[in-house]
C-alpha cells in the first residue's frame, strides 16, 4: 500500500544547519514536494518525486528491517555494490523478522520485537527500544551529502570508531567523545565506521571511506539533555568498491545490549572463520635466526617443558631481494626449507612455522617486471630503496583483483606446502586505502583456501571492519618495551575489540627500544596469557625466550604459559563462540555490566570468556593493587578467597617472584580444563576436569571441539555439548545435553569439580550414582561416580559423567 502526501520537509534549525555545514538556502527552507510512501512487510520506501527531498534530488529513501534489531536506512542508488565493510554473502535475516506497521497522516510506525521506528513527516526518524525508551532521533536531511545527523542522550557512553596506534597516547581509553575519525590507520590501529552505546544502540555506515564522527552540545532548552552528532563519509580514501554517489547514504541502526549489537554486526559485516587450535597456544616470533638456532630454541622449549606451538620467522626465512625472493625460502639460512625436511623436523616436535609477508616487491626482479607489465603497483608510487635489502621496491596494490590473483603464486604455494603455514603480514598500512591490508590478507586467505583444507592463520598491523572474514588477527604494531608501553596495551586491546577486532595480540616484551627487564618480561607474559593471540617478539637480534631473563622470570613466565594451556578447552570453545555470536574470548567489562558507571571506561580488567576476570600487573615493583570487581560473587583463582562485587578490593602483589596474576572466577562458572601439554594436541584428551561454581541463577557453558586444523566444521564435523548448573536450595542440579555434530573426539568423561557445600548424595535420572571413598579411587575407576574432597576453594564434590550424552545430575547438600 502507499500514502501520498505533500508537505514542507524539515525546516532545520540554524544550529543543525551549521553543524551539518549545509547551504543556507537549503537549511532555511526546502521547497515542498510530493512524496509517495510505499509500505511493505519489512518497512517503507519514500519516493520524493522530482522535487528536492530529504535524501537529495529525487532520491528514494528506504527504511527497512534487516533483522529484529537491525534497521536499514538507504538512499541513492539501491543496487550500488556494497563496501568491503559488509559481508558480500550476508545471512538471510529479513524472512525471520516480524514487523508491525501502522500509519496516519503524520507518521509511519514500524515495530519489531526489539525496536520501534517512527518516520515523521518532518523527515525525522525516531528510534525507541521495545520497552518504549527513546534512543535516537535521526535527521534525514543531509543524507544526499553522505552524512547523517542524529540526537542522542547527553549521558550516553559512546564506543567504537577507532582504537590507537602503537605509540600515540591511549589516555582516552574506551570512550569516544567529540570529533573522531573511523579509518584503518597505521601501526596497530583498528577502525570501523561503527559507533555504539551501552545505552542500547549502534550505527554502522556502509562505506570503506573514512567516516567522521562529529559531536556537539546544542545547549539550551529543549535539548539540554541531548547531544547532536553526525556521521560523515569523507572521500579521501580509495577503496576497492565503487564510491557512493553524491546522493547516497547507506546506514544500519542496531538496537540491543552490547552482545546483541555485536551479534548483529557480525551478521552484517561477516562472521570469522576459526583459527587452527594450535593458535590458542603460545607463539615465539624472532628476527635474526637461522635453521640451527631455530631447532636449538625449539628443543630447549621441549626440554624445559615450556609449551610452544608456533614459531614465527621475520625476514630471515625469505630470499629477500632475489628473483621470487619475497615468496620463497632463503636456502643459505634454511637449507632444509625448500624440500620440506625442516617442516618434518618441526612436525615431530609439534611446532608450526609461520612467516612474515610484505606488500612490496623488488622492482628489478622477474616478479617486479611482471608487476610493472601488468599494472599491479599502487598508483603513483615511486620506487625507493628497501630498508633491509637496500634495493628498489614498490608496493603491490591489493585493491586490484589482478594483483590478488597473482600474489599467491607458485613460489608462495611451494613455501606453504613446505612449511610456512601462517602469515604475519607487515607494513601494508602505509597507504590511504582502508582496504589495502584487508585485501592483502584476503589474498592469502583465498589463495590458501583454493589449494588446501588447512585453516588460515594471520596477524596484521591494522584493522578495518570486514577484515575478520579472512582469518584476520591484529597485532598492536611496533611497540616499545617497558612497563608504560605494556600498560598501554590494555586500552589498545579493548578499544580494538570495541570495533570488532576480536582476534588481537601484541609483541610480548615489546618490539623496540631495547630489552625488557626480567620483571617486565614476566609480567608481560602473564598479560599475554590472557589475550586472544598470545605471542612474543622483539627487534633484530632480540630474544624473547623465558630462560633469557633469569630463573625468577623464567619460572613466572613458564607458570603463566602452562596456565594458558590448561585452559585450552575453555579458550577453544570461545573461538567457536566468536564465530557464532561475534563476541570473542576477551571483552571489556562494559559488555556484561553496561549500566555500571564504574566500568564504562575501565581498561584495568576484562573478561576472559564468560567466567574469568583478569587484571594483570602492569607496574614495576608493585606490592599492592586496588581492583574494581563488578556485581556478583568472585573467587580468587589462586587462593580461593571470595569477594563480593560492586566494590573495589585491595590485593597484595608479590614484587619479588612476580608469579601472581589477579584472576577471579565468576559465580556460576563452568570452566573445562586439561593437563598442560608441551603443545596443543600432544596427547588425546579423554577426560576434562570442569571447575563448577554453582549460582542460584542457571548458568551454561557450550563446550566445543573439532579436528582443530581443517574447515570440515563448516560441513558438520564438530562436537558441541551444553553444560549447565544451578543451585536450588539444598540441591545442585547439573545437566548436559546430547552432543551436536558428527565429529567424534577422544573425550569420554567430564570430571566435574563442583565447589560449595559437600554433597551427601549424588543421583542421576537412573538413580543413585556409585560413591567412592576419595577422588583418587574415583579416578582409578572406569565409569561414572562421585567422591567428596577438599581443595583451595574449600569443599568440593567430584562427579564423573559420560560425555556426549544427556545427563541430569542432582547433588544433595543437606546433611
Amino acid at each position: 500500500m502507499s500514502l501520498r502526501i505533500r508537505t514542507p520537509l524539515l525546516c532545520a534549525s540554524v544550529a543543525l544547519a551549521g553543524f551539518l555545514a549545509l547551504p543556507a538556502a537549503r537549511a532555511d527552507f526546502i521547497e515542498p514536494s510530493p512524496m509517495t510512501v510505499h509500505l511493505d512487510a519489512n518497512g517503507i520506501t519514500i519516493d520524493n518525486g522530482t522535487g528536492t527531498g530529504a535524501a537529495g534530488v529525487g532520491a528514494p529513501l528506504a527504511i527497512h528491517f534487516d533483522g529484529a534489531g537491525i534497521l536499514h536506512v538507504q538512499t541513492g542508488v539501491p543496487d550500488a555494490p556494497p563496501a568491503l565493510v559488509l559481508d558480500p554473502h550476508p545471512e538471510q535475516m529479513q524472512a525471520s523478522v516480524s514487523v508491525k506497521m501502522s500509519e496516519d497522516k503524520r507518521s509511519v510506525t514500524m515495530t519489531s520485537e526489539r525496536l520501534v521506528a517512527t518516520w515523521n513527516r518532518d523527515t525525522t526518524l525516531s528510534i525507541d527500544d521495545a520497552s518504549g525508551r527513546h534512543l535516537l532521533t535521526l535527521y534525514l536531511l543531509g543524507l544526499g551529502d553522505n552524512r547523517i545527523a542524529f540526537m542522542h542522550g547527553v549521558g550516553d557512553a559512546m564506543y567504537g570508531i577507532h582504537g590507537f596506534n602503537a605509540t600515540e597516547p591511549a589516555t582516552p581509553g574506551l570512550l569516544r567523545q567529540g570529533n573522531q575519525i573511523a579509518k584503518a590507520g597505521e601501526q596497530g590501529y583498528a577502525g570501523a565506521p561503527f559507533v555504539w552505546s551501552t545505552a542500547g544502540y549502534g550505527l554502522l555506515v556502509n562505506s570503506d571511506s573514512n567516516v567522521d564522527f562529529r559531536e556537539t552540545l546544542p545547549g539550551g532548552k529543549p535539548h539540554a539533555d541531548q547531544r547532536l552528532a553526525s556521521l560523515v563519509i569523507t572521500p579521501e580514501t580509495r577503496a576497492t568498491t565503487a564510491k557512493p554517489a553524491k546522493s547516497a547514504m547507506d546506514l544500519y541502526i542496531l538496537v540491543g545490549q552490547p552482545h546483541q549489537l555485536f551479534d548483529a554486526l557480525a551478521q552484517l559485516s561477516g562472521h570469522t572463520p576459526l583459527f587452527p587450535k594450535w593458535a590458542m597456544g603460545f607463539t615465539n616470533s624472532q628476527w635474526g635466526i637461522d635453521q640451527n638456532e631455530l631447532l636449538q630454541i625449539v628443543d630447549t622449549y621441549r626440554a624445559k617443558h615450556i609449551p610452544l606451538d608456533n614459531f614465527t620467522l621475520d625476514f630471515d626465512w625469505k630470499a629477500w631481494g632475489e628473483d621470487w625472493g619475497e615468496f620463497r625460502w632463503n636456502t643459505a639460512k634454511f637449507p632444509d626449507g625448500p624440500d620440506g625436511k625442516l617442516k618434518a623436523e618441526l612436525d615431530r616436535r609439534g611446532i608450526h612455522l609461520t612467516g612474515i609477508m610484505k606488500p612490496r616487491v623488488h622492482v628489478d626482479t622477474v616478479e617486479g617486471r611482471y608487476a610493472t607489465a601488468h599494472d599491479l603497483w599502487r598508483p603513483g608510487e615511486q620506487a625507493t630503496p628497501d630498508y633491509f635489502s637496500h634495493k628498489p621496491v614498490k608496493d603491490i596494490d591489493f585493491d586490484k583483483p589482478a594483483a590478488r590473483t597473482w600474489f599467491f603464486n607458485d613460489a608462495l604455494k611451494k613455501s606453504f606446502n613446505t612449511g610456512i603455514v601462517g602469515w604475519w603480514n607487515d607494513e601494508a598500512d602505509n597507504t590511504p586505502s582502508n582496504t589495502q591490508f584487508l585485501n592483502m590478507q584476503r589474498t592469502l586467505y583465498d589463495g590458501q583456501r583454493a589449494i588446501s583444507n588447512q585453516r588460515v592463520w594471520s596477524v596484521n598491523r591494522n584493522f578495518w571492519l570486514g577484515s575478520q572474514r579472512y582469518a584476520y588477527g591484529l597485532w598492536s604494531g611496533d611497540i616499545p618495551t617497558g612497563f608504560a608501553s605494556m600498560a598501554g596495551q590494555r586500552a589498545r586491546m579493548l578499544s580494538a575489540i570495541n570495533v570488532g577486532a576480536m582476534q588481537w595480540g601484541m609483541d610480548g616484551g615489546g618490539f623496540k627500544d631495547g630489552t625488557p627487564t626480567p620483571e617486565n618480561y614476566a609480567r608481560w607474559i602473564e598479560f599475554g596469557a590472557f589475550t586472544p593471540i598470545f605471542r612474543v617478539h622483539g627487534d633484530f637480534g632480540q630474544k624473547r625466550q623465558p630462560w633469557v631473563y633469569g630463573p625468577i622470570a623464567e619460572q613466572a613466565a613458564t607458570d603463566a604459559i602452562r596456565l594458558r594451556y590448561t585452559l585450552i578447552p575453555y579458550i577453544y570453545s570461545y573461538e567457536y563462540r566468536r564465530r557464532v555470536t561475534g563476541v570473542g574470548l576477551v571483552r571489556p567489562l562494559l559488555f556484561d555490566w553496561p549500566h555500571d558507571p564504574a566500568v564504562r571506561n575501565d581498561v584495568d580488567a576484562w573478561l576472559f570468556g564468560d567466567y574469568l576476570l583478569v587484571s594483570p600487573v602492569v607496574e614495576p615493583g608493585q606490592t599492592a593493587k586496588d581492583l574494581y570487581l563488578p556485581a556478583g560473587r568472585w573467587t580468587d583463582w589462586f587462593n580461593g578467597k571470595v569477594y563480593q562485587g560492586g566494590q573495589t578490593v585491595h590485593l597484595a602483589i608479590d614484587s619479588e617472584h612476580w608469579n601472581d596474576i589477579p584472576l577471579f572466577i565468576r559465580q556460576g562458572a563452568i570452566i573445562p580444563t586439561q593437563a598442560a601439554m608441551d603443545y596443543v594436541g600432544q596427547e588425546p584428551v579423554t577426560q576434562l576436569e570442569v571447575e563448577v561454581f554453582p549460582d542460584t541463577q542457571r548458568s551454561t557453558f557450550d563446550y566445543y571441539d573439532d579436528d582443530g586444523s581443517t574447515y570440515d566444521y563448516e560441513h558438520g564435523a564438530y562436537f558441541s555439548q551444553s553444560l549447565s548448573v544451578q543451585q536450588q536450595g539444598d540441591a545442585v542440579r547439573f545437566e548436559t545435553t546430547a552432543s551436536v555434530g558428527n565429529f567424534k573426539p577422544a573425550l569420554k568423561f567430564y570430571l566435574l569439580k563442583i565447589h560449595g557445600a559437600a554433597a551427601t548424595a549424588v543421583a542421576s535420572a537412573d538413580g543413585a550414582m556409585p560413591s567412592f571413598t576419595n577422588p583418587d579411587v574415583l579416578e582409578q575407576s572406569d565409569g561414572e561416580g562421585w567422591a567428596s574432597g577438599h581443595d583451595r576453594y574449600g569443599s568440593v564434590t567430584y562427579v564423573r559423567v559420560s560425555a556426549a550424552v544427556a545427563r541430569h545430575i542432582t547433588l544433595t547438600t543437606k546433611p
